[in-house]
């Protein structure tokens, strides 16, 4: 649950038994409270992809010792994108940095990065999304 006021960007956020906030930074109007929408979003990916790598590797018994990644968020212009379907103005890119330490052969690390790009949050960001907005009922009492 995401709860906010709207005197500034500062949110309260409950998952589970955790709290945390977001916030803007303050070169945007913020009072950089905690990270923006976009960390928690990069955040999200990087913590998944992680956790996938970590667990094939666990499960196949592979010298994986420490995994970092590394994530940016940047837009772009379609034109410099030659893989991307959309043809036309700007669109989102993220670059992923995966880093993993160990005694791997070249052919474990080739297999770990094509376990990484397997993440569910990974395959939700580059799925078709249905995302179905409603306003929340409020009783008359």
């Amino acid at each position: 649950m995401v709860r906010g006021g709207a005197e500034d960007f500062r949110q309260q956020i409950t998952a589970g038994k955790h709290n945390f906030v977001a916030d803007e930074p303050a070169s945007v109007g913020g009072g950089d409270a905690g990270p923006d929408p976009y960390d928690y979003l990069l955040t999200a990916l990087g913590v998944c992809t992680s956790m996938t790598v970590g667990l094939y590797a666990r499960r196949n018994k592979l010298p994986l010792e420490k995994i970092t990644v590394s994530l940016w968020h940047s837009r772009i212009h379609v034109r410099d994108c030659e893989e991307c379907q959309t043809k036309q103005g700007m669109l989102d890119r993220i670059d992923l940095e995966v880093d993993l330490s160990g005694p791997l052969s070249s052919e474990q690390r080739t297999k770990l990065l094509e376990i990484a790009a397997k993440c569910p949050v990974h395959r939700t960001l580059t799925s078709e999304i249905n995302i179905r907005l409603r306003s929340a009922e409020k009783s008359l009492s």
